[in-house]
């Protein structure tokens, strides 16, 4: 180890704990326990390798509390949203133990014998988690990956490690082998960087910014390596007068200020038809300053602070540059916090409007018509969620068809759920997680012919 990195509380601003940063040659060392393990792993049978992944979701389980204080403590998630995070670890695995032995090959009809396929692990594979949503993220890697039988190094983001390194010994508790599993905190350019050098990883997994989303896709093309991306996102939110505003804009604010709008999902623009534009914005208004930003350990917190400093400071400076319709209120003193944050658009130029901001922000657009709206909602580079919200089932399904996203709602701001798939069009990523198909991702697929002709 090179280092050590002090984890700072966002919430107070006092450490929590010092965290030992790898090298590249301890790096290598867990990629090579890893491809050494995965032999011995990929013949596992499946109901032994199901069995163990049942136990791992018990083992989580049953730390629910402890993995949620560690969150809150060191991502200022609230105490709510962060035991629903270490719940979905535990759906996620139960979820996929149950396709382990579903996860089955096909007999293809074919002329002089009989074509069989099967499905087998890649080998090592490299997850790079972000610091926004450490747990769930974490766990939809982890889940289809051993699931599949390949061997996981994961690396979580540099800030919020904590959860990362719990979830790799609780793994071992329940009796998952020796290099199976393995958490390797680091800075991306030493840690990342090796997962996508390194000739044993066989595919890597990475959720975060475009900018790194791009030098990871050019790092695994030189190796012609397999690569998952969830990149950036600027979503709409698209409110039909034929909406109930009331429900849509009581829900709208946790559509984008959960996890204080540090969210690659956020409803971070929100298009209103201009003949309900200004009954919605009462009633959004209203919604907005009942939000309860408070200390996150607060069982009635609805929102906690920021990650850093750094990052409160570039949220404030796209709002300094901006039109402000109307804030909710944040806490006085230590910690990160910042006030929901409303802009209204005068110009869909402004770089409020077209930038993922990453915080508490939301712009507000109007717009005439559904052509219009759907023309809005597919503006910029990005398409990874969004809502409609119509009485009409038949607009908001041309609605949904128009736009350019990997996940809509109707009536809803849900975006995922670990049962369907999820990822994004456009720059937002590559490939789709969760589902009931995501063992594929982690599979190779080899087809074997057999001649049955004397």
């Amino acid at each position: 180890m090179s280092s050590t990195l002090q984890i700072i509380n966002p919430s107070t601003e006092q450490p929590v704990a010092t965290v030992a940063m790898a090298d590249v040659s301890e790096t290598d060392r867990v990629i090579e326990r890893a491809a050494k393990a995965a032999p011995d792993w990929r013949r596992v049978s499946p109901a032994d390798r199901a069995r163990l992944l049942r136990r791992f979701a018990e083992v989580v389980d049953s730390h629910n509390e402890e993995l949620a204080r560690l969150e809150v403590a060191n991502a200022g998630h609230t105490i709510g949203n962060a035991r629903w995070e270490a719940n979905n670890v535990r759906d996620v695995l139960h979820y996929y133990a149950g396709a382990v032995e579903r996860h089955s090959g096909r007999q293809i009809p074919v002329a002089g014998g009989v074509d069989i396929t099967f499905y087998e692990p890649l080998g090592v594979v490299g997850i790079i988690v972000p610091w926004n949503f450490p747990m769930p993220i974490a766990g939809w890697g982890l889940g289809p990956a051993l699931a599949a039988g390949n061997t996981v190094v994961m690396k979580p983001a540099t800030l919020t490690p904590l959860t990362a390194l719990r979830l790799g010994e609780l793994a071992l508790e329940a009796g998952i082998p020796e290099g199976v599993f393995q958490v390797i905190p680091g800075d991306g350019a030493t840690v990342g960087q090796r997962l996508v050098t390194h000739e044993a990883v066989r595919k890597v997994c990475f959720t975060g910014s475009n900018a790194a989303g791009r030098t990871i896709m050019e790092g695994c093309a030189a190796q012609v390596k397999r690569v998952t991306l969830e990149l950036g996102g600027k979503s709409a939110n698209i409110i039909f007068d034929n909406a109930d505003l009331a429900k849509a804009a009581a829900s709208a604010p946790y559509a984008v200020f959960d996890n204080a709008g540090q969210d690659c999902c956020a409803r971070s623009r929100l298009l209103v038809q201009a003949s309900a534009y200004d009954q919605f914005m009462e009633y959004f208004e209203s919604a907005v300053k009942a939000v309860r930003v408070l200390d996150p350990s607060d069982e009635a917190s609805e929102m906690g602070p920021l990650i850093t400093a750094a990052q409160r400071e570039s949220v404030l400076s796209y709002v300094d540059e901006s039109q402000v319709a109307f804030r909710g209120s944040a806490p006085d003193g230590p910690g990160y916090w910042m006030a929901p944050t409303v802009l209204e658009s005068t110009s869909r130029t402004e770089r409020s409007y077209h930038e993922e901001i990453f915080g508490p922000v939301v712009s507000v657009v109007r717009f005439h018509d559904e052509a219009e709206a759907i023309a809005i909602a597919n503006e910029g580079p990005y398409g990874l969620s969004g809502s409609i919200w119509s009485r009409d089932i038949g607009q908001a399904l041309r609605v949904a068809r128009g736009v350019e996203t990997g996940a809509l709602s109707v009536n809803s701001n849900s975006s995922v759920r670990y049962n369907t798939p999820f990822g994004g069009f456009k720059q937002s990523g590559i490939g789709r997680e969760l589902g009931p198909d995501a063992l594929l991702g982690f599979s190779e697929e080899k087809n074997v012919f057999i001649s049955t002709e004397e």
